[in-house]
């Protein structure tokens, strides 16, 4: 099979729906001149397994398509890459350099969440995590979802010191997909040390509401009901 951009998206074309596009253009939240092809996301992620051996230089290529399945697909074969188990470390810091390189076109929620973990943590976790803080006081709210996203690798090994200084610095953001980024990085770090956690909420004056109730969500009823409770007073979303 030709591993190839063009040979990439004809393939999607084959599964093309136009109640698929309706559904996609209506949770699309990024910005430039995004086209949709309307391929279910199975589909699309489908594809992008059998093309996981496509070349750099052609994912780069997808990444460059003015169509949101492209970039998707882009991403997730970078996500496949990143989870090879032979994959050495300059192989590995090639698919982050195409990441963070490349940025300006990573820029929807789900394109951050489906590759930040495996592309940007993984490679960063035995390395300094500075370039994550860097992101976290960007100006552009998909590279603060990638610095806290990308933490969530460190969380599943254990290691979540970084995950809760940068959810530190991201509690004053102003959109909510940080919000909820947040949240959830939180709702992982309680699963590893629900004190460190619980002592983390209880440190801050004021939550937006939308990161508490996804941080306690695994927390024992009575502990959530407790914490959510001193949220009365907690920043609504989109608020700063």
């Amino acid at each position: 099979m030709d591993l190839t951009a063009r040979v990439f998206i004809d393939t999607l074309r084959t599964f093309q729906s136009d109640e698929e596009r309706t559904k996609i253009s209506k949770y699309y939240k990024g910005g430039g001149e995004t086209e949709v092809i309307g391929v279910r996301m199975k589909d699309t992620f489908d594809t992008a397994a059998r093309f996981a051996g496509m070349p750099l230089a052609e994912v780069e290529a997808l990444l460059d398509s003015p169509y949101y399945e492209a970039r998707m697909g882009a991403v997730s074969i970078l996500d496949f890459k990143a989870r090879r188990k032979r994959i050495t470390d300059d192989e590995r810091r090639a698919l982050y350099d195409l990441y963070m390189e490349r940025h300006d076109r990573i820029d929807n929620w789900d394109l951050v969440d489906r590759a930040a973990p495996r592309v940007v943590g993984w490679y960063l976790l035995d390395k300094p995590r500075a370039p994550l803080y860097d992101l976290a006081r960007s100006a552009d709210i998909w590279e603060r979802r990638t610095a806290i996203t990308a933490t969530f690798w460190f969380i599943r090994q254990g290691d979540i010191d970084d995950a809760l200084h940068i959810a530190g610095l991201l509690l004053d953001d102003a959109e909510e997909l940080i919000h909820k980024s947040v949240g959830t990085a939180l709702r992982e770090v309680g699963k590893v040390d629900q004190e460190r956690l619980v002592r983390f909420l209880r440190e801050q004056p004021a939550l937006p509401r939308v990161t508490l109730r996804y941080a306690t969500e695994k927390l024992p009823p009575e502990l959530r009901a407790e914490l959510l409770g001193t949220g009365d007073t907690a920043r609504s979303p989109g608020k700063g």
